[in-house]
């Protein structure tokens, strides 16, 4: 499969671009650590990639255990780490709902139509999702996006393979050195 800048990349954030408080929820800047290679996928990723996009569920925030400000805070310094390296996130998107049929919850499709909105040039059909739960793999086909790429980060007693899964890597670095290579 050759993806070139009329494609859209989809990516979970918590799991997949910082580590994971599994069981709990990351709350502050402070907290937040990227995976080592993050920044050198995402660089990857800005050449290969017309459209990057994370799509998050923030239940944290609506639990008001996290408040937006501090959501934002995180999300900016997660963009200026990767900025930094020479890679680019276009829009963050995120569902602080509490209820898991939430339009906008992952698995539900919200997110995916905001973007859609925003960035009218997304085919779901040449997209791809990148997760670490299957509520992230569950939106993509919900969506109709055309691949799901799920990372063991955080979930590592699935059977592969899965119904809900294209194809599986350990970190978001490990997928970019696969791709147009």
């Amino acid at each position: 499969m050759m993806i070139d800048k009329s494609w859209t990349l989809f990516l979970d954030r918590d799991g997949v671009l910082n580590e994971d408080n599994v069981g709990g929820y990351v709350l502050s800047v402070e907290e937040l650590q990227l995976f080592d290679g993050v920044t050198e996928a995402m660089r990857k990723f800005s050449g290969i990639f017309g459209t990057i996009v994370v799509v998050t569920n923030q239940r944290s925030v609506g639990k008001g255990l996290l408040t937006l400000e501090e959501l934002h805070r995180m999300n900016a310094q997660i963009l200026e780490w990767i900025n930094e390296k020479g890679g680019r996130i276009d829009k963050f998107y995120y569902a602080p709902d509490l209820e898991d049929d939430a339009f906008n919850r992952k698995p539900n499709i919200g997110m995916a139509l905001q973007a859609k909105k925003d960035f009218p040039n997304i085919d779901f059909s040449k997209s791809i999702m990148v997760g670490n739960n299957l509520s992230d793999m569950q939106f993509a086909r919900n969506a109709g996006i055309a691949k799901s790429v799920f990372l063991t980060t955080t979930v590592h007693d699935l059977e592969f393979p899965h119904a809900l899964i294209d194809k599986n890597f350990e970190t978001l670095k490990k997928f970019a050195d696969s791709l147009n290579d």
